[in-house]
């Protein structure tokens, strides 16, 4: 089974531009996130995929692999879809890797792998919520299952609702799941959502995951107890420099 790891690294970031570039401990964060991605030996072919030149030139010169994309992409989704259309070289299946998780451990890339059988479409993986503050937080996405393992729905709200219990007693009553933000495409399909519209449940949730359920794709799940430290502002750039530390 040949897999082709694609690590999206926008420039203009929202709430921290150019975090890619940003140092980390003497390396920048796109640096370290290829780094420990090189590290799992299934992924053949690594490349961070990118809408801005120093970027790119960042990635050259540390010996990555990296290609310039287009700079209207709405999702690191759509970045992956132009690398794939872009390579002569074919895969079977495309790992999306977060560029702003410098600590991506090969053990999860490892559990994502695992779903990669022919048949599975999208694959992405949960972590039971385990910090209370969490359950009611619409930055944490939570995720609802079937018994087959795979996705019934995606929201920012806290899923499933508990009828006839008091909220302070939720957490102690179910466990709750988060998604986290790596994804697996077999590739033909990775090419098939490129062609769909935005849809209802997308724009009413921002999760772009939404418009491949509501459409019809299956995404299938893999549960692990490890968390991924993500950067997304200046003040989780100084949590991941004490996290280092540590």
């Amino acid at each position: 089974m040949k897999i082709l790891g694609i690590i999206p690294a926008r420039y203009a970031s929202t709430r921290f531009p150019a975090k890619a570039l940003a140092d980390l401990g003497g390396k920048s964060v796109i640096q370290r996130v290829y780094e420990q991605a090189s590290k799992n030996q299934a992924i053949q072919t690594l490349i961070v995929a990118t809408d801005h030149e120093k970027i790119y030139d960042h990635v050259l010169g540390f010996g990555g692999n990296v290609t310039l994309t287009s700079p209207n992409h709405r999702s690191g989704t759509d970045r992956c879809i132009e690398v794939v259309q872009k390579l002569e070289d074919r895969f079977d299946y495309v790992i999306n890797i977060q560029g702003d998780e410098p600590f991506i451990s090969p053990e999860l890339i490892n559990a994502l792998i695992h779903l990669f059988d022919g048949e599975t479409q999208i694959a992405t993986l949960i972590k039971p919520i385990s910090d209370e503050s969490d359950l009611f937080d619409p930055n944490i996405v939570k995720v609802v299952k079937n018994i087959l393992n795979e996705a019934i729905y995606f929201s920012r709200a806290t899923i499933p609702f508990l009828r006839g219990i008091e909220k302070e007693e939720w957490f102690d009553k179910h466990t709750f799941y988060k998604h986290l933000g790596i994804y697996g495409y077999r590739t033909d399909v990775l090419i098939d959502i490129a062609d769909l519209s935005v849809s209802s449940l997308e724009k009413s949730e921002s999760l772009e995951q939404l418009r491949w359920l509501e459409n019809g794709f299956k995404i299938k799940i893999a549960e692990t107890n490890q968390g991924i430290l993500g950067i997304d502002t200046p003040e989780d750039l100084e949590k991941a420099k004490e996290f280092m530390k540590k």
